[in-house]
């Protein structure tokens, strides 16, 4: 048994030894270069201020819908400079109205392109460079309701690439030269892109699945060998406790059992990402976002004027970007985000400034800017003193526990208004995979007594759902998350975060030591066959 273990080990080293080299390496860029993304507040912060008085409202831009119905959610945002109506059906299709004429937006072309490219980065020249299905930048499955993408590449210092929508017209990633050039040694590597050929390639999957589960079993046997070959007691005839004079072969079996178990954690919890066979895949029903909101924005909405919901905003020095119609539990409100993702919930009932004091301080502001005509400035008074309207930064935790326990037919066992990020809910930094995922606190933490032990956390800055796991699911957070990135809070956090990216760091030298000695021994072995 041991000389088959010993044989298992040689030749799937010699088949894993560079790649696995290579997965160290671009294991230590990945912690500083993440794969190209275009995160919420990058978005945001290259959309110019919606202006109080821009637009039509939303009941004019349904009009021009061919399926009003069927419209799921209404976003009033900008669109190469212009502010537009984003309204997206039940099947994914979205249609874009602009806000100021009512028109239908056209179907984006190069120029639109390249102009929204221009809105992107201002200044910077721009060249249209074609448009691409997918290439080596674009393989995530979010974009693929805006394929085929158009391709603008921007004369800036970083020399961006910028990807449109052919759908939209929106700029949806971002890639800096620097970006692209790390990571043909990073994610690119790491990931083997090079052998994928579209977003869901099963080729691709399996090979990885393949080759990691070969990983596995050359890390494991050589642990088991190089337990057994060291001496614990005594020493062999050499003097040494390993019974190999030559160098490589020394250092290797030295280095195997200083990070031999790190290798195989990180070996079996990449091969864990892959989600082998669907094993991490939810076994319950999903949360049923719809019934908690118990309807749409296309029928259920806000009666105040848009202009007067932007003029709140702007008189509470709160800089809206973007407007998100939505409703909660048959309540219609709006979600408002300014340029650092921050946001503000608009909805209806009371005022939208806190005391009477302040809307009469903003009033004596707004009619002593040089207004003459009566009706203008009591048109502003309306708007700032919120005329049915409250602006808030969160919902209340009893409003959002009545509208979970719609979400799943079960009951629930538990809420807990999270206010500090726990193993499951947490935000990780932009070069992570999950880099643009929304974390925001507070949440609520809703557990359901269903037969997947499911949890739903509900981001209270917005009423929706930020994130639902069941425990197959936070199985899998331990197996991958946990054992290839070590992402708890508290080693994520600024006070631990260097001690972390240096352990790491020094962990992946070791295990890239000993994956080198493994290349020097298997090209000698290749060679004396050869």
């Amino acid at each position: 048994m041991r000389r088959i273990l010993y044989l298992i080990h040689r030749w799937t080293g010699i088949a894993m030894c560079a790649l696995m080299a290579l997965w160290f390496v671009s294991g230590m860029v990945m912690l500083f270069v993440g794969y190209p993304k275009l995160t919420p507040a990058e978005r945001l912060a290259a959309l110019p201020l919606l202006a109080a008085d821009c637009c039509i409202e939303p009941a004019q831009a349904l009009a021009r819908s061919h399926h009003p119905a069927a419209v799921q959610a209404i976003t009033l945002t900008s669109i190469a400079g212009r502010a537009h109506y984003q309204l997206l059906e039940q099947d994914g299709r979205t249609t874009q109205v602009d806000a100021a004429t009512g028109a239908l937006a056209p179907k984006p072309d190069a120029q639109a392109a390249v102009t929204a490219a221009r809105m992107f980065k201002p200044g910077a020249p721009a060249r249209y460079a074609g448009l691409v299905e997918e290439d080596r930048w674009t393989h995530s499955r979010g974009l693929n309701p805006h394929r085929p993408l158009h391709v603008v590449e921007l004369d800036d210092d970083a020399a961006t690439r910028v990807y449109v929508s052919s759908a939209t017209g929106q700029v949806m990633l971002d890639a800096p030269r620097a970006e692209r050039y790390w990571n043909f040694a990073g994610a690119w590597l790491h990931w083997l892109y090079m052998l994928r050929q579209q977003n869901t390639d099963p080729v691709w999957t399996w090979t990885l699945i393949g080759l990691s589960a070969v990983g596995v079993l050359s890390a494991v046997t050589g642990m088991v060998n190089g337990v057994q070959r060291w001496r614990f007691k005594g020493r062999y005839k050499s003097g040494a406790r390993t019974p190999y004079r030559e160098f490589a072969m020394r250092w290797h079996h030295v280095l195997g059992l200083g990070f031999g178990l790190v290798l195989c954690t990180w070996m079996f919890s990449g091969l864990m990402s892959m989600n082998p066979l669907g094993v991490f895949n939810a076994r319950g029903a999903k949360p049923d976002a719809a019934a908690m909101q118990g309807g749409a924005p296309a029928s259920v909405r806000l009666t105040q004027p848009v202009v007067q919901v932007l003029a709140l905003l702007h008189a509470q020095s709160f800089a809206p970007r973007e407007l998100e119609w939505r409703v909660l539990g048959g309540a219609p409100f709006i979600v408002a985000r300014d340029g650092h993702n921050d946001t503000r919930i608009v909805v209806a009932g009371g005022h939208g400034l806190t005391t009477a004091k302040q809307c009469d301080t903003q009033i004596g502001i707004t009619c002593d800017d040089g207004l003459t005509v009566t009706k203008q400035c009591d048109t502003r008074i309306s708007a700032i003193c919120g005329d049915g309207l409250t602006v808030t930064k969160q919902w209340e935790p009893a409003r959002l526990e009545a509208v979970a326990r719609k979400l799943l037919p079960y009951p629930v066992s538990a809420f807990e208004l999270v206010t500090k990020a726990d193993a499951y809910y947490y935000q990780r930094g932009d070069a992570s995979m999950y880099g643009g995922n929304e974390r925001r606190l507070p949440a609520l933490r809703v557990v359901f007594d269903d037969p997947g032990h499911t949890w739903v956390y509900l981001d209270a800055a917005t009423g929706q759902v930020a994130l639902s796991i069941d425990s197959t699911q936070r199985i899998g957070r331990w197996l991958f998350n946990f054992l290839h990135s070590w992402d708890v809070p508290a080693w994520l956090s600024p006070v631990h975060g260097a001690a972390r990216i240096a352990v790491l760091i020094a962990l992946s030298a070791g295990g890239l030591l000993l994956s080198a000695t493994a290349v020097v021994i298997a090209a000698r072995r290749l060679r004396r066959m050869a």
